[in-house]
């Protein structure tokens, strides 16, 4: 279950909103793991006497660097 406080309204590139509900199924369980797996991590980091800030900063980076393998939809 997600534990934002709100939920996302999902956009195409063109600005319409995305209305399949499994489509928004998926995209909202992969934020929903995301967010545990960030969880979890940051917690091993912190419990192993890293920094919050840096660790936060370095998965901001990573956020970051991520590339669309994919061509632009026209």
């Amino acid at each position: 279950m997600s534990t934002s406080s709100k939920p996302v309204i999902w956009l195409s590139p063109k600005g319409e909103v995305i209305s399949c509900v499994e489509k928004n199924k998926v995209l909202r369980e992969n934020l929903d793991e995301i967010r545990q797996i960030c969880q979890d991590a940051l917690e091993d980091a912190v419990l192993m006497g890293c920094d919050e800030k840096q660790f936060l900063s370095v998965l901001a980076e990573l956020l970051s660097d991520l590339k669309n393998p994919y061509p632009p939809q026209k």
